[in-house]
C-alpha cells in the first residue's frame, strides 16, 4: 500500500494552491507547512550549519537559517560529486537544474513529510521567455531538471502550478514539474504535481540508458502526465487523474505516455500501485504510446501489474493511439493481475496480458539490473 506520507486527494496540488492563495491573502510569504519541524530545528534530525551531517552537506531554508535561502543557489555551490542538500520546510518558488557534473547528489526534505517542502514554478511549453527569444518548450517548462547520475530525493514535492484557465491564449499547455534524465535516479516518498506532462522520466540522449526508481510516490495530472524514454520502475505509487471542467466528453487524458527506444528492452514498469481519479468514471485512458519526431523508430513499452485501477480508467478501451501511424497494438503494452473496476477485461483484445512465464521477467530486479535502490535506504 502507498506510504502514509502520501496525501489524500484533498491535499493534492489543488489543495496546495488553495493553501498558497489563503497564505497570500493573509500576507504570508508562503503556505504554512503541514508538519513543520519547528522554529528551533528547521532541519529536523539532519543537523544544521553548526553541526553538519558531513562536510558535503549543505542546508537550505527560505527563512535564512541555513547556508542558502534557495535551492538553486545551493545547487550552484554543490559542485562535484556526493553532495547532500537538506531542505527546511517551505515553498521554494524557483526553477532548478542539476547538470551532469553534479553526480551522486541527495536531496532530503527535513521534516520527512513531502507536503512541507515544495519546489514549484509556473512555466509552460508556450510561455514566452523574458528575453523574447521564443517560448520555453516542453523541456524548458520544467520546474526541476536532473541530468546527473545517481540522484536521490526523499520527502519533497516537485510541482508546476501553471493552469490552462489562467492562460487561454497559450496553446502549448505542457507544464513539467520535473524532468529526470540521469541513470540511477531514485525518488521515495515524493510528490509530483501538475496537469499535462507532470513527470518527464527520460534520458539525456536517444542512445543513453537511464534507470529510475520511484517508490511510495504520489503523481497527479491529466494529459500524458508520466512520460518519456527512461527505464523506470514505479513501486507502491499512487497515480491520480484530475477532473477537467474544460472538456465535455472523454477522454480527459492519459496516465502514461512512454517513448521507449526500440533498442531498450525495458520501458516503464508499474507494480503494486494504484490509479485513482477525481474525474467521472471511464474518462481516462491508462496509456498511449509516444513516438516523438526525434525518434520515429521508438517502440514504447509499459507493463502495469498487481495494481488497482479505479473506475476512472476506461476498462473497455484503456489504450489509444497518439498517432494513427503508430498504433498502440504495435507497441509493448501489457498487464498482469491488476484489480479494480478499471482493470476488468471486457474486450480481451484491448487488454494484452502477460503469461505467468512472461511475468517472471517483469520485476524491478530485471528492469534495474545491478542497481537495487530499495536496499540503499531510499
Amino acid at each position: 500500500m502507498p506510504s502514509p506520507h502520501l496525501p489524500p486527494p484533498f491535499l493534492s496540488r489543488r489543495g496546495f494552491l488553495a493553501a498558497s492563495a489563503q497564505a497570500a491573502a493573509l500576507g504570508l510569504a508562503t503556505a504554512t507547512p503541514a508538519h513543520a519541524t519547528g522554529d528551533r530545528r528547521p532541519f529536523g534530525r539532519y543537523g544544521s550549519p553548526a553541526r553538519r551531517l558531513t562536510p558535503q552537506t549543505l542546508y537550505v531554508d527560505p527563512r535564512g537559517r541555513g547556508d542558502f535561502t534557495t535551492v538553486r543557489s545551493a545547487v550552484t555551490a554543490a559542485t562535484g560529486t556526493g553532495r547532500t542538500l537538506v531542505l527546511a520546510p517551505g515553498t521554494y518558488r524557483e526553477t532548478v537544474a542539476v547538470d551532469a557534473t553534479r553526480t551522486e547528489a541527495t536531496w532530503i526534505g527535513a521534516s520527512e513529510d513531502p507536503r512541507d517542502v515544495v519546489i514549484v514554478y509556473d512555466n509552460a511549453n508556450g510561455t514566452p521567455k523574458p528575453d523574447g527569444s521564443g517560448t520555453y518548450g516542453t523541456t524548458g517548462s520544467a520546474t526541476t531538471t536532473v541530468q546527473a547520475d545517481g540522484f536521490t530525493a526523499r520527502w519533497i514535492t516537485f510541482a508546476n502550478d501553471w493552469l490552462r484557465a489562467d492562460h487561454p491564449d497559450i496553446t502549448g499547455t505542457q507544464a513539467v514539474a520535473i524532468k529526470v534524465q540521469g541513470d540511477r535516479s531514485a525518488f521515495t516518498h515524493c510528490r509530483f504535481l501538475g496537469h499535462q506532462d507532470t513527470l518527464y522520466a527520460d534520458s539525456t540522449a536517444l542512445g543513453v540508458f537511464a534507470r529510475q526508481y520511484y517508490a511510495h510516490c504520489y503523481i497527479e495530472g491529466d494529459v500524458d502526465f508520466v512520460f518519456g524514454r527512461a527505464t523506470a520502475v514505479y513501486e507502491h505509487c499512487h497515480f491520480r487523474t484530475l477532473n477537467r471542467t474544460d472538456l465535455t466528453a472523454a477522454p480527459y487524458g492519459f496516465v502514461f505516455a512512454p517513448s521507449t527506444a526500440v533498442a531498450h528492452p525495458r520501458g516503464y514498469l508499474v507494480i503494486r500501485s494504484r490509479v485513482s481519479s477525481g474525474a467521472p468514471d471511464a474518462c481516462y485512458k491508462l496509456a498511449r504510446p509516444w513516438v516523438p519526431g526525434s525518434d520515429p523508430t521508438a517502440r514504447p513499452m509499459l507493463t502495469v501489474r498487481d495494481t488497482h485501477l479505479g473506475p476512472g480508467i476506461d476498462a473497455v478501451a484503456p489504450y489509444t493511439d497518439m498517432s494513427a501511424a503508430y498504433p498502440w497494438q504495435n507497441q509493448r503494452f501489457a498487464e498482469y493481475r491488476n484489480t479494480g473496476p478499471g482493470a476488468e477485461v471486457t474486450v480481451p483484445e484491448n487488454r494484452p496480458q502477460l503469461t505467468d512465464e512472461q511475468a517472471r521477467s517483469a520485476t524491478r530486479e530485471a528492469y534495474l539490473g545491478d542497481w537495487a535502490p530499495w536496499r540503499e535506504g531510499c
